[in-house]
């Protein structure tokens, strides 16, 4: 296929490519946030225990981590336009199925499908952005697609609150439906399509369904005490290792490893993001359940979160940039630990400013010293060509480590059968957050021991990571250089 022609930014078609791929990406991440402010009106609606609204969070989560980066596989050889249509149309339809649940068990399906769109839909948006804005341009588009994409995480948990608080939780999936019909009729009438043309070769099928069947049983075993599920689901991890090894077109490139910085950015990754799953996931559970928070305010609860970000992620990796990633990743999972030992402050009746607010903005500023030199150090890891399969691995990292998290974490701390007990839902809360600290303070310790990168410049065709392009819900595929 002959090489895509891009347009300007400022073309019509440009700002049609870019509103299509912010629409796309803001509802794919906005899903997930937003469900969890409304998983208490969940359990009590569809009379679930929190291993059901383990499940409405992971059936998502477990798809989209196993799928995403054979989403991306399909963009470049049959067509990055065609595949991200596909995943808007198919995230609007499971959106309904999730709005028209009558149970846990139909909802659960559902979310396991729509994880499945989410890995066609999400990495297509920053590639249709690299493939078809004018090369001079790019900064910019992703630039404001990042900023635009960061304004709708900030408001978007408040406003999916105020749908739950007065139309009620099936509202925030209906919402999809008349969204991704004006993104899928924007990007099939106005965004040209593209394909890689040195893609070559087979799909790594065997790999994307081996990793599915590991991380599933791995899922299954952690929710519901299965000890011999977790073995199986480890093993068959190693069975996926074997598979990528021997691969001539593997899912994940072994060689990416050979890099000692990649290799240990993807640890911190791996650790940081289990935690912060673990927080952002019991976190509306207990200003609910215990404290009595509508959702509305529990989804306005982590705002200041977001907008610390929004404003300090960039200055962060630009002097990342400079200095090197090793001391914010020290620094930033050591103030998120501090923020998370002062979460353990919420309680019954607990008050915002003096309970809630401290532990958010200790929590924030250290995601926002973490997520953008994070990404960094992956990236700079790595040729500018590969940058968006190191990216795209890293993302599958960390919805990975927030998968397992989320699974692990209520049985760890005793959470199973609380839900409709506050006083042990406060209880097992406080025992999780200990545990989601002591993962950011290995992670912090990993980085100060083993991230030793000399200072370089960064190099002159490479885009600052901003905040949406190294969210809390994880790294967003990074375009790759054009050709």
């Amino acid at each position: 296929m002959p090489a895509t022609k891009t347009v300007p930014l400022k073309s019509a078609t440009g700002r049609w490519i870019l509103l299509s791929t912010i629409l796309g990406s803001s509802m794919a991440s906005l899903d997930a946030t937003v469900v969890s402010v409304a998983l208490p009106r969940i359990g009590e609606s569809l009379n679930t225990d929190v291993a059901g609204l383990q499940w409405t969070v992971n059936g998502y989560t477990l798809t989209l981590a196993s799928f995403i980066l054979l989403g991306g596989s399909l963009g470049d050889r049959l067509g990055r336009r065609r595949v991200f249509v596909w995943g808007i149309a198919g995230f609007a339809i499971t959106s309904l199925l999730c709005a028209l649940a009558v149970n846990i068990e139909m909802l659960v399906a559902a979310r396991l499908l729509q994880g499945v769109a989410g890995a066609l839909l999400t990495p297509g948006s920053l590639a249709l952005i690299s493939a078809s804005i004018d090369r001079g341009d790019q900064g910019s588009a992703i630039g404001l697609w990042s900023g635009l994409g960061g304004v709708a995480g900030a408001f978007g948990p408040l406003l999916g609150g105020g749908l739950i608080d007065l139309v009620g939780w099936r509202a925030i999936f209906l919402l999809n439906v008349p969204l991704a019909l004006v993104v899928a009729v924007v990007a099939i009438r106005s965004v040209p399509e593209s394909r890689d043309p040195d893609a070559s070769g087979r799909i790594d099928i065997p790999g994307a369904v081996i990793v599915a069947l590991a991380l599933g049983a791995l899922t299954l075993g952690l929710i519901d005490a299965h000890p011999l599920l977790v073995v199986f689901g480890a093993l068959a991890l190693g069975g996926f290792v074997m598979v990528e090894l021997r691969s001539p077109n593997p899912l994940v490139p072994p060689a990416l490893f050979g890099s000692r910085v990649f290799t240990v950015a993807n640890l911190v990754t791996l650790l940081v993001y289990a935690a912060l799953g673990g927080v952002f996931f019991l976190l509306v559970l207990q200003l609910q359940l215990v404290s009595g928070y509508s959702p509305m305010a529990s989804g306005a609860a982590s705002l200041p979160v977001t907008v610390l970000m929004l404003v300090l992620s960039a200055p962060a990796g630009r002097w990342a940039q400079r200095h090197g990633p090793r001391i914010p990743l020290t620094v930033g999972p050591l103030l998120a630990a501090g923020g998370v030992f002062a979460l353990q402050r919420i309680g019954p009746d607990a008050n915002y400013l003096t309970d809630v607010l401290p532990g958010v903005l200790i929590f924030g500023l250290g995601l926002s010293a973490l997520v953008a030199p994070l990404t960094g150090a992956v990236l700079a890891a790595v040729p500018v060509s590969e940058a968006g399969i190191a990216s795209g691995v890293n993302n599958a990292v960390a919805r990975t480590a927030q998968l397992l998290a989320v699974a692990a974490l209520p049985g760890l701390a005793g959470l199973s059968g609380a839900f409709a007990d506050p006083v042990a839902f406060a209880a097992g809360f406080d025992t999780a957050m200990r545990w989601c600290a002591l993962l950011l303070l290995l992670g912090a310790g990993i980085a100060a021991v083993l991230l030793r990168v000399p200072r370089q410049a960064a190099a002159p065709d490479r885009v600052d990571c901003l905040p949406h392009c190294a969210g809390a819900d994880g790294p967003a595929l990074a375009p790759v250089e054009q050709k």
